[in-house]
């Protein structure tokens, strides 16, 4: 996921309600909604469509709790990529590749809030040292 799709995504959560944020560490950026979780979850879902990306896989801890009985509160992990992005990396350094799906992880705070989190792509790519996994990185 690109910088500016990663930018979008959290432009369009702001729109659901004001985004306070948070401590970041370990190059993770972190924001805070004020929309409910749930609304924040179809918010992202969205972003993420309209930026043409793929929901690769969604790890639900609330949904996998639920099913053995225990209520926790909202926990997802999303893992978004396009394809396009895939064989570029590949193509350059496969190596690379281990970071992608890019994860956003999205939880449910105590008054029913969502914090998102995720580290950004030029974080992520940086140890590769070569330019066209930085480029990747940097694509809109």
């Amino acid at each position: 996921m690109s910088a500016r799709t990663v930018r979008v995504v959290l432009c369009l959560l702001a729109l659901l309600a004001a985004s306070t944020p948070a401590p970041a560490q370990d190059g993770a950026v972190v924001r805070t909604s004020t929309a409910p979780f749930g609304a924040t979850v179809a918010a992202l879902e969205r972003a993420v469509a309209e930026q043409q990306m793929t929901l690769v896989c969604r790890a639900n801890a609330q949904q996998g709790a639920a099913a053995r009985g225990v209520r926790i509160p909202g926990n997802q992990v999303f893992m978004v990529f396009r394809n396009d992005f895939a064989v570029r990396l590949i193509t350059a350094e496969p190596r690379a590749a281990h970071e992608a799906p890019i994860r956003i992880y999205l939880f449910e705070n105590p008054d029913g809030t969502a914090t998102l989190v995720y580290v950004k792509p030029s974080t992520l790519f940086r140890p590769y040292g070569h330019p066209e996994v930085a480029n990747v990185a940097a694509s809109p």
